[in-house]
C-alpha cells in the first residue's frame, strides 16, 4: 500500500499531465502548415534535445549513463524500453495527424476508452482484479464504440488505436523499473534514426521546415520537445505512484479538454452518433468511477 504522500504526489504529477495533454491539440494547430511526419520527427528529436538538457542541468548524466549501460546489458528492460519507443511514437504519429485532420472529437473519444483499456491491460498482464462493475463499465464502452461502427459505418480506428497504444505505454511505464529522465530519453532515442532519416530525406529534396519556415515556426518546432517531454515526466512519475487503474481514472480529464476544444473551439461537427457513442462511454466510466472509490 502507497503511503499518503506518495498517493498524493501521484495524483497531483497525474493531473498536470492530463491537463497539459488535454490542451495539447492547441499546439499542433499552430503548426497548421507543417506535414504530420514532420512534426512527429521534431517532437522526437528535440525530445532528446531537451531531456539531455535536463539530465546535464541537474547533474544527473553519470547516474543516466550508468542507469543505460545496466538497461543495454538487461534483455528484459531493452526490450521494454524499445517496445515503449515504438508504442509512444504511434500513438504521438496518430494524435499529430487526427489533429491536423479535424478529426479532434476521434482523438477525445480514443482517450475516454483508454481507461477502460488500461483495466483490462492490467487484468491480463499484472493480474489485477476486475469486479463486476468494471465488467459491466467496459461492456457499456464497448456498446459504445459499437453504436459508432453501426451508425457511422466506419470503425472508429483512430480512437481505437489511440486507446490501446497508450494503454500499452502505460502498462509498460509501471512494468519498467528505471529513473523517469532515462525511461524518456532512451524510448525517444531508440526511435530518433527513423526522426532524422525523414528529415534528412526532406532536407533533400528542399522540403523541410527549416528551409523555409519563419522563426516562429521554427522556434514552435523546437519547443515540442518541451511540450512532450514535461507531460511525459509527470505522466511516468505519478505512474509509478499510483496502481494503474487510478492512473486510467485520472485520464478522464485530458479528453474532456480536448472534446470541449474540439467542439467549441475548433468547431468540429458533434452528430446525434457521437453523442450516442459517448452517451453509452460515459455511462460506464461513471459506474467504472464509482467502483474505484468503493475499493479506494
Amino acid at each position: 500500500m502507497k503511503d499518503k504522500g506518495s498517493f498524493g504526489q501521484g495524483v497531483f504529477y497525474g493531473l498536470s499531465a492530463y491537463t497539459l495533454w488535454g490542451v495539447l491539440p492547441i499546439y499542433w494547430k499552430s503548426l497548421g502548415g507543417i506535414g504530420a511526419l514532420e512534426i512527429l520527427a521534431s517532437r522526437i528529436i528535440w525530445s532528446v534535445v531537451f531531456v539531455g538538457f535536463l539530465l546535464k542541468l541537474t547533474g544527473r548524466w553519470e547516474a543516466f549513463l550508468l542507469e543505460t549501460r545496466e538497461i543495454i546489458g538487461d534483455r528484459k528492460k531493452a526490450t521494454a524500453v524499445f517496445a515503449a519507443g515504438i508504442t509512444v511514437m504511434l500513438n504521438w504519429g496518430i494524435f499529430i495527424w487526427a489533429v491536423g485532420a479535424g478529426h479532434i472529437i476521434e482523438t477525445s473519444l480514443g482517450y475516454y476508452i483508454n481507461p477502460l483499456v488500461s483495466v483490462l491491460l492490467g487484468v491480463y498482464f499484472l493480474k489485477e482484479k476486475l469486479d463486476n462493475w468494471v465488467r459491466v463499465a467496459v461492456l457499456f464502452a464497448a456498446i459504445g464504440v459499437g453504436s459508432m461502427i453501426w451508425k457511422a459505418g466506419v470503425f472508429p480506428w483512430i480512437s481505437i488505436s489511440l486507446a490501446f497504444s497508450f494503454g500499452f505505454y502505460g502498462l509498460i511505464k509501471k512494468m519498467l523499473a528505471v529513473e523517469t529522465m532515462t525511461g524518456i530519453i532512451l524510448e525517444t532515442i531508440v526511435v530518433s534514426p527513423l526522426a532524422l532519416a525523414y528529415v534528412f530525406y526532406l532536407a533533400g529534396r528542399s522540403q523541410a521546415s527549416w528551409q523555409h519556415s519563419d522563426g516562429l515556426t521554427l522556434l514552435l518546432l523546437a519547443g515540442a520537445g518541451i511540450v512532450t517531454a514535461t507531460p511525459l515526466l509527470l505522466f511516468t512519475a505519478g505512474a509509478k505512484l499510483l496502481p494503474l487503474t487510478i492512473v486510467g481514472f485520472l485520464q478522464y480529464l485530458t479528453p474532456t479538454l480536448t472534446l470541449l476544444l474540439g467542439v467549441f473551439l475548433y468547431g468540429e461537427t458533434f452528430t446525434a452518433s457521437h453523442l450516442l457513442s459517448f452517451a453509452w462511454i460515459w455511462l460506464g466510466l461513471g459506474i467504472f468511477s464509482l467502483s474505484q472509490l468503493r475499493r479506494r
